[in-house]
């Protein structure tokens, strides 16, 4: 296994694939994903940027990383945790980047809800444009191998997070990765139309 290095002391909070700019507000994770880049041989890497962070980034430093938003085709939180896990930094970021004109699009396991014990979509609404939530497989016993989570009834609180999501936000799409042992893409896509979602293919080892 290929040795760890120490995070940076600059670390890349925001990292930009093609012509959208990517925000990473956060390492920590509801999930083990054992297909993340973080868990991998090749290191915590994604598009050649180290996403290692030593601390957690204020809102001030994300904000200044963003730039200028309606630059980009869209702005993204994606980056080596859940965003939704600083759920106050993802709402004042969303907040600037709309109102200077830019586009957001939310990456996230679902789990937020039970994260926060709460329903967090109505915070959500107006300022996430696009919702994109890693179902990953089209059962549990699936989800519990690949996605290893951490939180008792994850499978659930997924779905239920997804079925509500598009009364908040109009643009709402399940991804699955295939590549993954055992996930059929077609079954995944029929789950995300039982739950009033668009669904994505998404590749495995291939981001962005």
């Amino acid at each position: 296994m290929q040795a760890m290095l120490p995070a940076t002391d600059t670390p890349v909070l925001a990292y930009q694939i093609e012509r959208r700019r990517y925000l990473n507000i956060t390492d920590r994770c509801t999930l083990r994903c054992g297909f993340c880049p973080k868990h991998r041989d090749g290191g915590p890497r994604v598009h050649g940027y180290d996403l290692r962070l030593r601390r957690r980034p204020d809102t001030g430093e994300l904000i200044a990383a963003v730039g200028e938003p309606a630059k980009y085709r869209e702005l993204v939180f994606c980056g080596f945790g859940e965003p939704t896990l600083r759920l106050r930094p993802l709402l004042d970021i969303a907040d600037y980047v709309q109102a200077h004109g830019g586009r957001v699009r939310l990456n996230t396991d679902g789990l937020a809800n039970l994260v926060h014990k709460r329903n967090i979509l109505p915070q959500l609404a107006g300022r996430i444009d696009a919702l994109s939530v890693s179902m990953n497989t089209q059962n549990e016993s699936l989800y519990r191998r690949h996605c290893r989570p951490t939180l008792t009834g994850s499978w659930d609180a997924m779905q239920d997070f997804l079925s509500r999501s598009p009364e908040y936000i109009t643009d709402v799409t399940a991804t699955a990765i295939d590549g993954l042992a055992g996930v059929e893409i077609a079954a995944c896509r029929e789950l995300a139309e039982r739950l009033g979602v668009k669904f994505r293919r998404r590749v495995l080892d291939v981001v962005g």
